[in-house]
């Protein structure tokens, strides 16, 4: 299920998201396997947190999403930082709804990337398989595939550690989950409510969606990559490049198309 009106709040309710920890990763990658990007493509690009930074540096980035509402977000934020001229020179951003199984540019792009989870929302092995061919079609010789996913153990944390719950005095919501440990898969069920100004009286609005993510093994996600075309550089754990340990939240992967 794409985003629809969580997506007007989302960068409200998630202002503890480590947006600075993906932009010093994704920069320590470029470092650390010597590589200078000018173009990238960003799958599951959201409300822009990150896409909007990049470009800022001076890159030539294309945004993706497949919900039309975090698009329309990520397009009033890029509208206020032109205003302010905050884009270095050579610097653009782009934004495009497609969906990432089949994402499809005029011209090949030096590096994809896919942070926050995304990967997770692709709930069939199918679904993956088709993004990472995908993928390596859209890229460059040499260009590389950077992204993370949720753990496996992640989900179940989620799981065991639910609900969550935020209350101010404007906006607040309860999330609670279900866990298929079959499947690794999770249902997010969220329960907003939004306070209004009706007519001068202050009412809250209720807005409930449900959104679906599923785990899968490290070593799946691995020979997936292999299969697909890409060259593996680097599976590591949590921000560093330490490796992964069955109490590690997030799995990031970079691979290469040779």
């Amino acid at each position: 299920m794409a985003y629809t009106q969580f997506a007007y709040h989302y960068d409200r309710l998630m202002t503890d998201m480590p947006y600075p920890s993906w932009m010093s990763f994704l920069r320590q990658c470029w470092i650390r396997f010597d590589v200078r990007p000018r173009t990238l493509v960003d799958l599951g690009s959201g409300t822009g947190s990150l896409s909007l930074p990049i470009a800022q540096d001076g890159m030539q980035v294309v945004g993706l999403d497949i919900s039309t509402d975090m698009l329309a977000v990520a397009q009033y934020k890029t509208d206020e930082l032109r205003k302010l001229s905050r884009f270095a020179k050579g610097g653009s951003v782009q934004w495009l709804e497609q969906d990432m199984r089949e994402w499809e540019l005029p011209d090949p792009v030096d590096c994809a990337i896919s942070f926050c989870d995304c990967l997770n929302y692709l709930t069939e092995e199918d679904d993956v398989r088709l993004t990472f061919e995908r993928t390596y079609a859209g890229l460059t010789s040499g260009g590389l595939f950077i992204f993370d996913v949720h753990a496996p153990q992640q989900l179940v944390g989620y799981a065991e550690s639910q609900p969550f719950i935020m209350d101010e005095a404007d906006i607040s919501y309860i999330w609670t989950c279900d866990y298929d440990e079959t499947r690794m898969e999770i249902e997010h069920h969220l329960s907003i409510f939004n306070r209004q100004d009706v007519n001068g009286t202050q009412l809250y609005r209720k807005i409930e969606e449900t959104h679906i993510q599923r785990a899968y093994p490290q070593q799946w996600i691995e020979a997936l990559l292999r299969a697909s075309g890409f060259e593996i550089l680097s599976v590591s754990a949590d921000f560093t490049f330490d490796t992964p340990t069955e109490l590690s939240e997030r799995l990031f992967f970079v691979a290469r198309r040779p």
